[in-house]
């Protein structure tokens, strides 16, 4: 293996994680699983905005992590590996993959759509590449379990997809089955990762059996997403404001949930309204946590009842609120388990590092 410190008989891995966001690049390097440095790159909203495409951020995100390196006299010359987050692929199993000419020609040309993920392996290649040394993705948003009753609607030629944070999903599923003394493998649980999207997810002895698509519209509604939508109102509202395939999907995606109603995505700025006696404000959060309660439920008649725990995850963790509207509703299901955030970058630094180790093998993108 390149660049593979041994320290007491053991090998030392260094991992150099890349997380692209939408205005930001959250950057870590881990020896093993010890976090040695961690850097979030904002990027200026303005310069973002002069870019056509997502694709065209390359260079510009590629320059700002170099540069933050350099500035914590980070040699690169020590990494064993380069990981970073997977974007919207062809469905695919869970795990860790080898970064190829494929998956970086089919993010360039969108298939599925743009979304920043998308950098996340073309940035780490053309940092890995000239090291000599692997890149990796780690469980992409288009991990794909699904059962095959679950891709079915109830109009011909449309499928339910599988697009949702499956890194954070599978990350914490691991965390709770520890904390269960188990084996993730062994055990049913339903996942709900609670962020600007929001997917709720049936994990059945390893697998997502079901889930909602975080990015198309389907689900509860979140901060700043739509969710499912009932069709006659919305078809309606088509036909009379004459709306383009763009700005419909304005509507479902960044102008939606929270957004559309309270024009804020800030979350914190969304509870001191309420604290401060915003009726509105309490309403629409209300009506979000009783939606993600309603799709829990959902997946607890996915897994026929037989849940081992509830886990809550995501950003909105962090609220009492979010956890105390929504648990009070789903309590009577299992036990819940709370893992507030999203430590993607660690979860991405362990994939690859289960794959120094000769813990997993990578897999190959076909």
């Amino acid at each position: 293996m390149n660049n593979l410190k041994r320290v007491k008989g053991e090998f030392m891995a260094h991992i150099l994680a890349i997380n692209p966001g939408s205005t930001s690049t959250k950057i870590a390097i881990y020896e093993d699983k010890n976090l040695i440095f961690k850097k979030h790159i904002k990027h200026d909203s303005k310069t973002i905005g002069t870019f056509m495409r997502i694709v065209d951020q390359f260079d510009y995100r590629l320059e700002a992590i170099i540069d933050a390196l350099q500035e914590a006299h980070m040699d690169m010359n020590h990494l064993s590996a380069v990981v970073g987050r997977g974007g919207i692929l062809k469905p695919m199993e869970s795990g860790t993959y080898l970064i190829n000419d494929l998956m970086m020609d089919e993010v360039k040309m969108k298939k599925r759509g743009e979304h920043a993920s998308n950098l996340g392996c073309l940035l780490a290649y053309h940092i890995a590449n000239p090291l000599s040394i692997p890149s990796y993705i780690v469980d992409p948003v288009a991990v794909d379990e699904l059962e095959e009753v679950a891709r079915y609607t109830g109009m011909k030629g449309i499928y339910r997809e599988s697009l949702f944070h499956a890194l954070n999903h599978k990350a914490v599923g691991l965390k709770a089955a520890e904390d269960l003394n188990k084996d993730y493998k062994d055990l049913n649980l339903i996942i709900c990762h609670l962020g600007g999207g929001i997917s709720v997810g049936a994990h059945k002895k390893g697998r997502v059996i079901d889930v909602n698509n975080a990015l198309d519209g389907d689900g509860p509604m979140s901060v700043e997403r739509s969710g499912g939508l009932p069709l006659g109102p919305f078809y309606q509202k088509l036909y009379d404001e004459k709306l383009t395939i763009d700005e419909v999907k304005k509507l479902n995606y960044g102008q939606g949930g929270l957004v559309a109603y309270l024009n804020t995505n800030d979350g914190q700025e969304i509870l001191r309204r309420i604290s401060a006696g915003d009726k509105e404000a309490k309403l629409m959060y209300e009506v979000m946590c009783y939606q993600v309660a309603k799709e829990i439920g959902k997946m607890a008649v996915v897994l026929d009842g037989d849940v081992d725990g509830i886990v809550l995850t995501g950003g909105l963790a962090y609220h009492d609120l979010a956890v105390k509207l929504i648990s009070d509703k789903v309590k009577f299901i299992s036990d819940i388990f709370v893992y507030p955030g999203e430590d993607e970058l660690e979860a991405l630094a362990f994939g690859a590092l289960r794959v120094l180790k000769g813990i997993e093998d990578a897999k190959i993108y076909k």
